[in-house]
């Protein structure tokens, strides 16, 4: 009796592993706040005038961002996060150069 009721807490313990655990780590949560936190940065950059005084920057964080969006339709929620954060770190870039390119030029 005792044996059986060892073997049966030990296939419990296998299906628990084979199957609930994994599905648990399927469950990432969507990025929602740094998809948010990225669109803000790309409109405060092209605010502040980056397409004419960082272009480029700008054009790393939209593509950044674009390949999160495509992440994110795809539920790759860990990789849509990386991209939106990059995103969002080089529209901040593109931001600060454009400010101190404006704050440069003679009025």
């Amino acid at each position: 009796m005792l044996n059986r009721l060892k073997s049966s807490a030990c296939l419990l313990a296998l299906l628990l592993a084979g199957f609930v655990l994994p599905g648990l780590s399927a469950c990432a949560v969507a990025p929602v706040q740094e998809m948010s936190d990225a669109r803000q940065a790309l409109k405060a950059a092209e605010q502040a005038g980056a397409a004419e005084f960082a272009a480029d920057s700008l054009e790393r964080a939209q593509a950044l961002l674009r390949d999160a969006e495509t992440q994110l339709s795809k539920r790759r929620y860990n990789e849509a996060r990386e991209d939106a954060n990059a995103a969002k770190a080089e529209a901040l870039v593109a931001l600060r150069t454009a400010e101190n390119v404006k704050q440069a030029q003679p009025d």
